[in-house]
């Protein structure tokens, strides 16, 4: 078994404080988030300079790094207010910056020299002269293109100095251009993907139209819905840890800083879950339910991206995602035999819900005897964010999340 300094890194995205405090609960080594400027996602609200210095303090009392995103291909117009980002960015404490751009990696040479540096995937990171010239250029680790299988990340390992850390994205959506750097956003809606505003156009519904039968829509036939020839399957890699730890991956990398706090929770979970049954007995077969947990978030079709060499990457039937579950509530304290519950879904007398605690196997219980905040029985929970007191011998851990399976 490894030393634990030399553990695979569990890293994990982090779109506002809430869901910052989902992956700090679940197991998170790491943590990727953004400033409300430079970074590749602006769907999520991010962090303003006040919240980005709690949530650096917050992650460093529970010895979780920060990874501040700065992974934009800016403009011209932007670089003046990037050296006074990242003289903030050091002064705060942030653990890394992942830089996607040449010209910003020498600027933070100079305005946050104290700052280590991760080269995005944005970077296209494919092969070892590349990664090399990153490491003799300051970079202390690459975050690799997603295009790569096993066998050539296991050869950049060993053709790089054992210094250079390697990142490697283990789950979440797949962009169908090459390492993200896509320009169909900003073709078709003029919102530029290199600047963190994609509107993901690869996963509308696309038909031909003649120019001169106009409002005629002859679709490029996968069945009679149409195609979604652009729409990237989701990778999930949660039954191969051990091979990606073989191949010399140093941080396991999550995608989804625009996802719910509630994905956050449940995929960090099951992968640290998993990396720590790993290390416990590395011949172990993966816990079926660690897999099973991965189906309980909205997701599309998984797949193994490249990594086990080329595999059908679209999913051609939707654009959309599975969801088998809702989230029906949270739970704020469990004392004397009563769990009081924070409802996010309405939920009934009799379900039987199924509840996440972390570091745990989920587990089954009937809600079956419910009272309102006045402890009135009732029969239904139907209110956004209604307190719910639930009878039980079983304590429920705070924080646990309760989950439904759509019938």
């Amino acid at each position: 078994m490894k030393e634990e300094s030399n553990r695979v890194e569990l890293l994990s995205p982090a779109g506002d404080t809430e869901r910052l405090g989902a992956a700090l609960e679940f197991g998170a080594d790491a943590v990727y988030l953004a400033g409300q400027e430079f970074g590749m996602r602006t769907a999520p609200s991010n962090f303003n300079r006040e919240e980005l210095q709690k949530a650096v303090h917050l992650a460093h009392e529970k010895n979780v790094k920060v990874y501040l995103t700065c992974n934009t291909v800016p403009h011209n117009e932007e670089l003046a207010r990037l050296p006074d980002f990242l003289r903030f960015a050091q002064s705060v404490g942030v653990d890394a910056l992942i830089i996607a751009d040449f010209g910003v990696l020498a600027m933070a040479k100079t305005y946050a020299p104290d700052v280590v540096v991760h080269m995005s995937t944005q970077t296209g990171v494919a092969n070892y002269a590349s990664a090399n010239e990153l490491y003799n250029l300051g970079a202390s680790r690459v975050v690799l293109a997603r295009e790569l299988n096993l066998e050539e990340i296991a050869e950049i390992r060993a053709k790089t100095p054992k210094q250079l850390e390697i990142e490697a994205f283990v789950h979440g959506a797949m962009c169908v251009s090459f390492s993200g750097r896509c320009l169909l956003s900003s073709y078709l809606t003029g919102r530029d993907a290199n600047r963190g505003d994609c509107a993901q156009p690869c996963r509308w519904e696309y038909a031909l139209v003649e120019s001169k039968r106009p409002g005629q829509y002859m679709p490029v036939f996968e069945d009679k819905n149409g195609t979604y020839i652009l729409n990237s399957k989701d990778m999930c890699m949660i039954e191969h840890i051990p091979e990606m730890i073989q191949a010399g991956v140093t941080s396991l990398k999550i995608e989804g800083r625009a996802k719910s706090a509630y994905y956050v929770s449940v995929v960090t979970n099951a992968y640290r879950n998993a990396i720590d049954e790993y290390y416990r007995n590395p011949k172990q077969k993966l816990s079926p339910w660690i897999a099973e947990e991965l189906n309980k978030i909205s997701h599309r079709e998984y797949s193994t991206g490249f990594y086990f060499g080329h595999e059908p990457g679209q999913v051609y039937e939707n654009g959309g995602y599975v969801r088998e579950y809702d989230v029906i509530a949270v739970c704020e304290k469990y004392e004397d035999g009563v769990a009081t519950l924070s409802q996010r879904n309405r939920f009934f007398k009799g379900d039987t819900a199924d509840i996440l605690e972390k570091g745990k196997k989920p587990y089954l219980l009937t809600l079956d005897e419910l009272f309102d905040e006045y402890w009135n029985p009732i029969g239904s929970a139907p209110h956004a964010m209604m307190t719910v007191y639930f009878k039980t011998d079983h304590p429920i851990a705070k924080g646990a999340i309760l989950r439904k399976k759509r019938v």
